[in-house]
């Protein structure tokens, strides 16, 4: 795997220091392990899909935190008995922990599991006091269309 340097963006932005630590952590925490895959959807403006394929697992197999911009997903591998002698093993049955660093303000809505499939669905929420405002300058209120009541009077 390459190694990525970010030296020189580092040095023209200001205020984006946990973006390129978020960036370089991940290059370096996936660097082999693909399993389980997954797909991301941006399902609307502000909602999302996170959904990986977790064959062979149940709902009690699966563990799934959020944290202030974490959301981690672990499946536990389980002993099974089977009846006969396996002569091929093809489907994995090994514990995982996937790692999703999530925005500010991006929260778990809900999540599934059905045909194999485990399903996140994440909304962003951004407060209104932190939505973006209109600053007038020093401080005057916008105009107004005054109506005039005598025109419509004659």
């Amino acid at each position: 795997m390459s190694r990525f340097d970010l030296t020189p963006y580092r040095r023209s932005t200001v205020g984006f220091d946990r973006l390129f630590d978020l960036l370089e952590n991940q290059a370096r925490l996936n660097g082999g392990d693909n399993y389980p895959p997954f797909n991301i959807e941006k399902r609307g403006e502000d909602s999302y899909r996170i959904t990986l394929a977790v064959a062979g697992f149940r709902a009690a197999d699966l563990d799934i935190t959020a944290q202030q911009n974490l959301l981690v997903v672990q499946g536990k591998k389980r002993e099974e008995t089977v009846d006969g002698e396996i002569l091929h093993l093809g489907i994995a049955n090994r514990g995982f922990e996937r790692r999703f660093e999530l925005a500010d303000y991006v929260r778990v809505e809900h999540a599934d599991l059905a045909d194999g499939l485990l399903v996140i669905d994440l909304v962003r929420e951004v407060p209104e006091a932190m939505k973006p405002k209109k600053i007038l300058v020093g401080g005057q209120r916008p105009l107004e269309v005054v109506k005039d009541d005598t025109s419509s009077a004659a």
